[in-house]
């Protein structure tokens, strides 16, 4: 009987201590979900046109507005499949001289013919 009682102790010892220390996270790195997205443009809201230009690498060229509030357009070249290239244009809306918004174009609309 103090045999089975020993081995009951030793054994709720052993779980006890095993219990006691904290538990991993469930996510033990960063969230790479959020590293894969295709939007990769280096835009950042209130970015001036200057900024904008430097950070695209490319020229911006005027479509329409006023001072302060226009409308870039630019053509992003973002390789292709070997075959073709992809000269994707991005459409730039600055208001106050700040950067609100931006829309890729990809071109043809192919879906309603």
């Amino acid at each position: 009987m103090k045999t089975i009682a020993i081995a009951l102790l030793l054994v709720a010892a052993a779980t006890g201590t095993a219990t006691a220390g904290k538990l991993p996270p469930f996510v033990t790195r960063p969230d790479t979900f959020t590293a894969t997205l295709s939007n990769t443009t280096p835009l950042a809201f209130g970015m001036g046109v200057d900024e904008a230009r430097r950070a695209l690498g490319t020229s911006l060229i005027y479509v329409r507005g006023r001072p302060g509030n226009e409308i870039f357009l630019t053509f992003r070249d973002i390789g292709g499949s070997g075959l073709t290239l992809h000269r994707d244009r991005l459409y730039l809306q600055f208001r106050k001289g700040r950067l609100t918004g931006w829309k890729a174009d990809w071109g043809e609309n192919w879906m309603w013919r």
